[in-house]
């Protein structure tokens, strides 16, 4: 029988996951907040619900950033806030570094751990915040897991 496997592994898989369910292949990324190691919430980026998405209609590219998608960190967050479910000492296990507008909402929904496995664009602004809040963040790699699907 394999090894069980950590909690930071498990929803890093789980982040890994969700990313499948990306509507904008410029970057396949997943979250999951998580609190007192339960999920609480899941995102993926991908256009806003019942309109049109990049998979379908292509890009609405602006000084080089696809502005139609909603990233995988807002869509977990508001998720929350659709649900009244609160992020106060929350974790987040997100694919990518998120960006800087992410990075600041996250921190304004009370996010106290950011745990992220591709070290993608990371602003230094971004740091600056997280350390100025005392938030901490990590770069996590999870192991290959097979699920017994094709991929």
């Amino acid at each position: 029988m394999p090894n069980r496997l950590s909690w930071q592994d498990y929803f890093m898989a789980n982040a890994e996951l969700i990313s499948k369910r990306s509507t904008c292949d410029r970057a396949f990324v997943g979250a999951v907040l998580v609190k007192d190691k339960r999920i609480i919430a899941t995102g993926y980026n991908g256009g806003v619900s019942e309109t049109d998405n990049c998979n379908e209609v292509g890009h609405y590219m602006e000084d080089g950033h696809c502005i139609r998608t909603v990233h995988a960190e807002m869509n977990a967050l508001i998720q929350c806030a659709k649900e009244g479910i609160s992020t106060k000492n929350t974790e987040i296990y997100v694919t990518h570094f998120p960006c800087i507008n992410c990075t600041k909402a996250l921190l304004q929904a009370g996010i106290v751990k950011i745990t992220y496995k591709a070290n993608y664009r990371p602003h230094p602004f971004a740091i600056e915040l997280m350390e100025q809040k005392g938030v901490s963040y990590l770069q996590h790699d999870v192991p290959e897991v097979h699920l017994g699907m094709d991929d």
